[in-house]
């Protein structure tokens, strides 16, 4: 009975599994690989260490990385920096607490090259694509983007089932996507993984696809056989004559042509005496003469004789020329191709679409300049050089209320009505003051109000002085809506859209819901009637001036958001209000719009065109509306009305 119950225990001892060894024992029995270890060796002791993963190995790991691995003379190893007296403050490797300090005289550190690093490296992230902390995941993920080595795809397959967060299990198997296209086991999984990746816009993606379709050149007698050829160069098509010449000469299958040095270094090489090739020394200073010094040379076999026109030809077209791809498999560079031209179409398509948005953005921030000028100059008739000081001075307002609140989203919210009422204030006591007397002169009015333009510049740099003024916007502006890697447009522009939409309507709702708007539309149309009809022309020009003066600060409020706030900022959206205004029809708020979008979209599209030199595309943009104008004098909006008659 004692017997059978031994034997029953001694059988479980031998299945029990064998006791875990610590960090410490399993460096110490590889003790010489890890503190001089071999680009070629230390993967079996990298291998090993992953498959025990004791306690503390991560830390170790990067430690080691990093040259902080130092052993004792007992053979004891621990992660050490230097410190004071030569001294070295010493780490446990397990547990990674202090472990007092030791004379570094008495340690060796452990110095692995760059080729171990990154073998390091690797087999850190291997185990940091697991590790409970997201941040060491999310690192772990950059080092495979980075690197794309054959070796991180097991790993990575390994942590994406364990995974838990939705975004880092995405990235993840679009990754080991990535991997396997690049470095799949069969030609069919690759293929597969490369059509994945068809159409896509990411960078990364894209390059995976360039690195298949790399290719080489290569010159021989015939195309070679059982290659992966990319392309075959056709001389005096696809390159010169002369540089397939010299790919044959790099390759050795020509004799490289002769060269003015050439001939020099030749000449005084077999001088005799006072005279090479039967030439006198004399006579070299003339380069017909040094020619025929070489060719004598040449014929008695002492020099390479020259490459004629002729016969370089002849050798250029006994050649084939090619590019092969590094890739040898054709079916997967095929696919690659394949994958490529669906991602160049969707990259075509994605820089339409963010080249629409940012000229409609553009055209947005056209139109809350001009909206306001469209206003005064339409329905008034006045040629108010001064809009642009408007908008400077709703940006100051800005400027001034974020001074006084420190909160951006309160002072914002703060500063667009404030914007209004002191630009509406401001374009009232200008109607009153100046513009009233000027009516139906508007020679006069352009110079007046180009004076008070410049009095406005000079008041406001005595009062903020000639820097740029930051107008800070609200933390939830900052950045940008990405879509992928082509289209992406600021959080600013959306918002400086959305409120040119919200002042579209209500411009739309002030003009056609109310009585102010039916006032001032009765004015614009026929002001002897309007006057008859008991409205008072004057009161709803002041108004009116007031209205878009009022319009153009909040203007300077979203605008000082996007660009500079200066006392010039105004001269910067003058020109474009005015052309704005002109092209789509004056007095009208639909023209104004149509305007903006046709100015924006035509300026965005000479820039791309033209992309060094915005200048040259705003000096085409005011020639094509010159043109515009000669065969559409009133806009694309026609006015009707006063403005019409004018």
């Amino acid at each position: 009975m004692m017997r059978a119950l031994f034997a029953a225990f001694l059988s479980c001892l031998i299945a029990m599994p064998a006791v875990a060894q610590g960090l410490q024992a399993l460096l110490q029995a590889e003790a010489e690989e890890v503190l001089s270890p071999g680009r070629r060796t230390v993967g079996p002791v990298l291998g090993g260490l992953v498959d025990a993963a004791p306690d503390g190995l991560e830390s170790f790991l990067e430690a080691w990385r990093d040259k902080r691995v130092w052993r004792r003379a007992d053979g004891m190893f621990f992660v050490a920096d230097e410190a004071e007296d030569d001294r070295l403050d010493l780490i446990d490797v397990e547990t990674g607490a202090p472990a007092g300090q030791g004379a570094e005289d008495e340690f060796e550190q452990s110095k692995p090259n760059g080729g171990v690093r990154r073998e390091i490296a690797s087999a850190l992230v291997a185990f940091q694509l697991s590790s409970p902390d997201r941040a060491r995941r999310v690192a772990a993920l950059d080092a495979v983007a980075r690197d794309m080595e054959a070796e991180q795809l097991a790993p990575l397959m390994a942590s994406i089932d364990g995974e838990e967060d939705g975004a880092l299990r995405a990235r993840k198997a679009r990754l080991a996507n990535m991997l396997v296209a690049s470095h799949g086991e069969t030609t069919q999984a690759r293929i597969e993984a490369i059509a994945r990746l068809g159409g896509e816009t990411d960078l990364q993606a894209r390059a995976v696809l360039n690195r298949i379709l790399t290719v080489e050149e290569g010159v021989a007698v015939a195309l070679p056989e059982g290659e992966n050829i990319a392309r075959v160069l056709v001389p005096g098509e696809d390159m010169s004559v002369t540089d397939a010449y010299a790919q044959l000469v790099d390759a050795g299958l020509a004799q490289a042509r002769i060269g003015r040095d050439d001939i020099v270094a030749a000449l005084v090489e077999n001088m005799e005496g006072d005279r090479v090739g039967g030439v006198a020394r004399a006579e070299l200073d003339d380069e017909y003469m040094r020619r025929r010094a070489y060719e004598a040379l040449a014929a008695r076999g002492v020099v390479p004789p020259f490459v004629s026109e002729i016969e370089m030809g002849r050798a250029v077209a006994s050649h084939a020329f090619y590019t092969v791809y590094d890739e040898a498999d054709a079916e997967v560079t095929a696919a690659a191709e394949a994958a490529l031209a669906e991602s160049e179409s969707a990259v075509a398509i994605s820089q339409g679409i963010d080249l629409g948005l940012d000229a409609l953005s553009l055209a947005s921030i056209f139109f809350l300049a001009a909206i306001g000028l469209a206003i005064t100059f339409g329905v008034m008739g006045v040629i108010n050089m001064a809009h642009g000081e408007f908008i400077m001075m709703g940006a100051y307002t800005g400027y001034v209320v974020q001074q006084i609140v420190p909160d951006y989203t309160l002072s914002i919210l703060i500063a667009l009505p404030l914007a209004f009422a002191v630009t509406f204030a401001a374009g009232v006591a200008m109607e009153r003051l100046v513009i009233r007397w000027l009516y139906h002169r508007p020679l006069e009015t352009l110079l007046a109000t180009f004076g008070i333009s410049i009095a406005l510049q000079q008041i406001a740099k005595n009062v903020f002085g000639t820097q740029a003024r930051p107008l800070t916007s609200p933390g939830w502006l900052d950045g940008a809506w990405v879509v992928n890697d082509v289209i992406a447009i600021s959080y600013i522009r959306i918002a400086i859209f959305v409120l040119a939409l919200v002042f579209l309507g209500l411009t739309l709702l002030i003009l056609n819901r109310t009585r102010l708007g039916l006032e001032v539309r009765a004015v614009t149309q026929n002001p002897g009637m309007a006057a008859s009809m008991g409205i008072d022309p004057d009161r709803i020009n002041m108004l009116t001036f007031g209205l878009g003066s009022g319009i153009a600060g909040i203007a300077g409020v979203a605008i000082g958001l996007y660009a500079k706030v200066t006392s010039e900022m105004g001269a910067d959206y003058i020109v474009q209000s005015f052309m704005t205004v002109v092209v789509g029809g004056v007095g009208n708020v639909w023209g104004t719009l149509a305007g903006a979008t046709l100015i924006g979209g035509m300026q965005k599209g000479i820039e791309w065109l033209n992309p060094s030199n915005t200048l040259a595309a705003q000096t085409y943009m005011i020639l094509f509306i010159i043109l515009f104008i000669q065969f559409r004098p009133r806009g694309i909006v026609a006015p009707k009305g006063r403005a019409a008659g004018d």
